[in-house]
Order: structure tokens, then C-alpha cells, then sequence
């Protein structure tokens, strides 16, 4: 309802109605009382009460001021009520310039918020999402670690990219990355997976273009770039078979072509690179001097294909610029040139939804907001490129494509799990509790024979339990163990949990189990099948074997080759 329908007058300004709180600094919108009528308005009857003026009115009159007007007969308040008719005050020109000022902003701010709303729509339909296929984990969630997995294929598609050779290609897994974002978002880890390594790509359920399901089988010793496109795999395979190949389960994933490299450098105004010598690649078309260089469109598409031109002229030395082209673009991303640019800042909104394709649980705007902005939490320094470790296929006698070198691989893929840092990073918030864990293992041990545990299966293999009662009493000595059968719920962590007297208990079953103290748990007493207290182990899904201890490593594992985010290498 306007200002007309609530009685106001008609020559009351709406900029009027909006006033400066000085308490919040904001204008509030402050409707002043209904001007007289020139009829009652309706209402219900009520008894007449005596008056001297006729209909219940009286005339109110005041001292004569200089410069005020004599007020105006006015109806009749109904009994009990006071009238809040104030004395009107004239504003002065100031205050009506502010007044005024007030409405347009809150006029300029209703209108771009209307506009914003179809900005908003117009993004969200920028936007291309495929189905999961239940491949991840559901999603990311803000208070935990996060594992993206950015895959970028080799899909001709678009404007001029017909030119680089393959142009049938159905878009193969050529450049995928598993990004690991640390639960207090100190750190990450960019792992980066060779798309010549050889894989199994297990059997994956998946949704085709044209919605119908299909289940594509999987294969064995075959490259990890045909996780995707080959026979009809969709993203969600590629993502099934980095979990098989690493233990690493996606949170989400995004697939990007050759048109996102150019678009996105474009829109930064490109991204700044380096070689240590001159480079003409005539299969990438990339041309470039020694030096330092700013690229974007399709000169960074060049150098991120490029591979016979440096190092040993492989995937793995192609993997290095790739890791050098990121860095360079998450420095620019981050960089105040970027964020204090709204005109950049929209295109770039604009071209990283038409130019990334997400998985189902990333389909919005919104949805890609929150994640910016749990990626946004990272400083680049803190942000390592690394490889999985490989080694030359020894079952060819013409080096073409790797295996996983089965020495280091398991060490990184369990420092990612275990959310252990690459970097030298100092995880304030995370040490006080880690210290106070550590200190749950200090302290005196009871003797093994005094060791009285149930043993719970909580989503460790099938037998584990049994196989572990076994070990403790057959090569460990803790005769009073049971296996109790499965737990209420499945945990990803091992546990053991003990009650204040049964702590010299726990601490002894620490040490034989190689669990940390933040495995311990102190709580209440139960007791076992003989109604005797007992501490209860419960294996999780980190078990890996009786006697294979489960202490966290607080230290990542050493590999052939790292850099930083912050860092600008000279590809050689």
C-alpha cells in the first residue's frame, strides 16, 4: 500500500520517510502519524461521550506563537487513548538534502537488489552440472577437509580449438588434480595424477547425457586418462577410480576444457610464467623467448600443452608447467588487482560458469560461492604442487607410460588422509589439542595379562576383530580379550575408550596397537560378556592389519619434486 492508501497527505516527500539512525548509522524507514481526514474513517461504534463540541470533536487551541500555526480542530481520541499527534517541526534544507539522500540509496539498493536476483539466475544458468553417480562423498562440508578433484580434458570443443590435432576426442582425463584443503584451511595439497599412469578403472554406475543409466565395466593396467570419455565414462568414473588408486574419496569435482584455460587467463588479464629457455613447440604452437612472461587466450593454452619442448619431454615434465600455470593463476586470483576489480570480478563470475562443468551437488551459484570462500582461506604460500611418485613402466622397452611406485605412493595418499601438511605451516588452533592428546599417552602402563578390552568392528574388513583378538593373545599377551561382534556404527577413526581407573590399561593397549592419543577416548566404565569393566577397541576404516600400527604421522613424507603457490620456477 502506497503512501495515499495509508492516509499520509499529499505533500509528504517519501525521501522524508527515511531518517539516519545516528545508534546504527543506517536509514530506517519512519512513517510519520496520518494527517487528519476530511471525514472520519469507519470504525467501530462506540457510546457518545459528553463534550462540548457536537460529534464528540473539541477544539484545541494554543498560545499564539510567532511563526507557528494555530492547530486545527482534530477528532475526538477514543476514550482511554491518548492522542500521539506531535507538534509538527519544519526541517531544515540540510536535513531534507540527507532525507532525501537516504531514499535514493534505499532505492538504489532495491533496484540492484532486483537486478542482482537476475544476475544471480543468469549465472546459475551459465551453469553445467552432471550427476555423481553417489561417486563422492555428497559434498563439501564448511567445519572438515575438503578433496576436490579438478579434471581438465583434452576436448576439442569450441572456437579454434579444432586446430590441435584429436579433434574426434570425446575428452580423456589429460590433466587431473586432487586438491586437498586442510580442515583449518592452513594448507593444501595439489596432487597431480600423471594421465599415463596405469590404473584398474573399477566397474562405474553412471548417468548418461540423455539420462539414461548405464553401468560401464571397468578395466584393468589401462591409463589413467581413459577413466573418462573411453567407452562412455562419464567424470563420476574418473573420480571411482581415483579412489580406488589413492583411498581418497572426492568431496566434488569440476571438469574443465581447452576453452576455460583461455577464458579464464583472458579474464584475470592474464597469468605471469617463466622459462630458462627459449621454447617453439610446434605440437603445442606455443613460441615463447627465455624470460619472464604475462600469457592468456591461447598462448596459455599452448603452454599448458606443452611437453616435447621440456624436460625429458613427457606427461611428467608437461605436469611441471601445469603446476607452474596454476600457481600463477591462483597468485592472480588472489591478488588485490583481482579482488578490488568489480569488473573483473563479474567477468570472471561470468566465464568460470560457462567454462567449468560441476558435479550435481556444486550445481548453484551459491554453492560455488561457499566453496570460493573455504578456498579463499588459503594463503598460497601454503599451498604445495606435488606428483604421486612414479616409476618408468618396467614392462616396456619403450618408456611411455608409468606405474605407481608402491615405495613412496602409499605414504603421500596416507599424509592427505591423515590431513598432514606439505608445507611448514603452524597450526595454531590444532596444537593445543593435539598437545593434550599427546599427553593422554603419558603416564604408567599396566602389564599386558591386565589388559581387559572388547574388540568392535565399527567399519574395519570383514574379520578384523577376530583377527586382532588372535594377535593380542597369541603374540601380545592380553589373555582377557573378546571379540564383541560389530559396533552400532561405522567410524573412520580407530578408538578406544577407557574409563579414569582403566587409563594404565589403555595407555598399554595404545602402545601395542600404535594408536595416538587422539584415538583415546576417556569416558565411562562398561563391562564385557562375564559383566567385568572392560576398555572397548573399536576398529575403524584406517585399520589396516593386526600389529600394523595406527599413529598418525605428523610429518608428510618426503617427495622427488614440490613447489609453493607463492613461487615462480623457471621451467627448464
Amino acid at each position: 500500500m502506497d503512501a495515499q492508501g495509508r492516509g499520509r497527505a499529499d505533500n509528504i516527500d517519501p525521501a522524508d520517510q527515511w531518517v539516519l539512525n545516528p545508534n546504527t548509522g543506517e536509514y530506517e524507514l519512519r512513517l510519520a502519524p496520518s494527517a487528519p481526514q476530511s471525514s472520519p474513517v469507519p470504525g467501530p461504534r462506540r457510546p457518545a461521550s459528553p463534550g462540548p463540541a457536537a460529534g464528540g470533536a473539541r477544539e484545541t487551541v494554543s498560545p499564539e506563537v510567532p511563526g507557528q500555526r494555530r492547530r486545527r480542530a482534530e477528532p475526538e481520541p477514543p476514550p482511554g487513548r491518548r492522542s500521539r499527534r506531535q507538534p509538527v517541526k519544519k526541517k531544515s534544507k540540510a536535513k531534507k538534502i540527507l532525507l532525501w539522500t537516504g531514499g535514493t540509496m534505499a532505492f538504489v539498493l532495491v533496484a540492484a537488489s532486483a537486478a542482482g536476483y537476475l544476475y544471480i539466475k543468469h549465472l546459475n544458468d551459465n551453469i553445467t552440472s552432471v550427476s555423481d553417480d553417489g561417486a563422492s562423498t555428497g559434498g563439501f562440508s564448511k567445519d572438515k577437509a575438503i578433496n576436490l578433484l579438478i579434471i581438465g580434458t583434452d576436448k576439442r570443443t569450441g572456437a579454434g580449438n579444432e586446430g590441435y590435432g584429436d579433434t574426434g576426442s570425446v575428452g580423456h582425463a589429460d590433466t587431473t588434480i586432487l586438491l586437498h584443503i586442510s580442515k583449518d584451511r592452513s594448507n593444501a595439497t595439489a596432487l597431480s595424477i600423471p594421465r599415463d599412469l596405469i590404473v584398474d578403472v573399477p566397474d562405474c554406475q553412471t548417468q548418461q547425457s540423455d539420462g539414461s543409466e548405464k553401468v560401464i565395466a571397468g578395466t584393468e593396467n589401462v591409463r589413467f586418462n581413459t577413466s573418462l570419455g573411453q567407452d562412455g565414462r562419464t567424470a563420476s568414473c574418473t573420480v571411482r577410480t581415483v579412489t580406488e588408486l589413492t583411498g581418497i574419496q572426492a568431496d566434488n569435482f569440476m571438469v574443465a576444457d581447452f576453452n576455460a584455460v583461455k577464458t579464464l587467463t583472458d579474464a584475470v588479464g592474464g597469468v605471469e610464467v617463466c622459462l630458462a629457455k627459449d621454447i617453439d613447440d610446434s605440437d603445442s604452437h606455443l613460441k615463447l623467448s627465455k624470460g619472464t612472461h604475462n600469457i592468456s587466450g591461447e598462448t596459455a593454452l599452448a603452454f599448458v600443452r606443452t611437453r616435447h619442448s621440456v624436460g625429458f619431454g613427457g606427461d611428467l615434465s608437461r605436469i611441471q608447467l601445469q603446476q607452474q600455470f596454476l600457481s600463477a593463476l591462483m597468485r592472480k586470483l588472489s591478488s588485490n588487482s583481482t579482488l578490488t576489480s568489480p569488473t573483473k570480478l563479474l567477468k570472471l563470475a561470468e566465464v568460470g560458469t560457462k567454462a567449468l562443468t560441476v558435479d550435481s551437488q556444486l550445481d548453484s551459484i551459491g554453492k560455488l560461492k561457499d566453496l570460493g570462500l573455504e578456498l579463499g582461506k588459503l594463503n598460497p604460500k601454503n599451498l604445495t604442487f606435488t606428483t604421486i611418485p612414479v616409476l618408468d613402466n618396467p614392462a616396456e622397452k619403450v618408456k611411455v607410460t608409468v606405474v605407481l611406485n608402491e615405495t613412496k605412493a602409499p605414504a603421500v595418499f596416507q599424509a592427505i588422509k591423515d590431513d598432514v601438511s606439505f608445507t611448514a605451516v603452524k597450526k595454531k588452533q590444532a596444537q593445543a589439542s593435539k598437545d593434550a592428546a599427546a599427553a593422554r599417552l603419558e603416564g604408567t602402563k599396566s602389564a599386558a595379562s591386565a589388559v581387559r578390552v572388547r574388540i568392535l568392528n565399527g567399519g574395519a574388513p570383514a574379520g578384523s576383530a577376530q583377527e586382532t583378538l588372535s594377535w593380542l593373545q597369541n603374540q601380545e599377551g592380553v589373555l582377557k580379550s573378546e571379540n564383541a561382534g560389530n559396533a552400532d556404527a561405522e567410524l573412520s577413526k580407530t578408538t578406544l575408550e577407557y574409563a579414569p581407573d582403566q587409563a594404565d590399561q589403555a595407555r598399554k593397549l595404545a602402545s601395542l596397537m600404535g594408536l595416538s592419543g587422539s584415538a583415546m577416548k576417556p569416558g565411562k566404565s562398561v563391562v564385557n560378556s562375564q559383566g567385568l569393566p572392560a576398555i572397548t577397541l573399536t576398529l575403524g576404516k584406517d585399520f589396516q592389519g593386526a600389529g600394523v600400527s595406527l599413529t598418525t604421522p605428523t610429518k608428510a613424507p618426503d617427495v622427488d619434486s614440490k613447489t609453493t603457490a607463492d613461487k615462480v620456477t623457471c621451467a627448464k
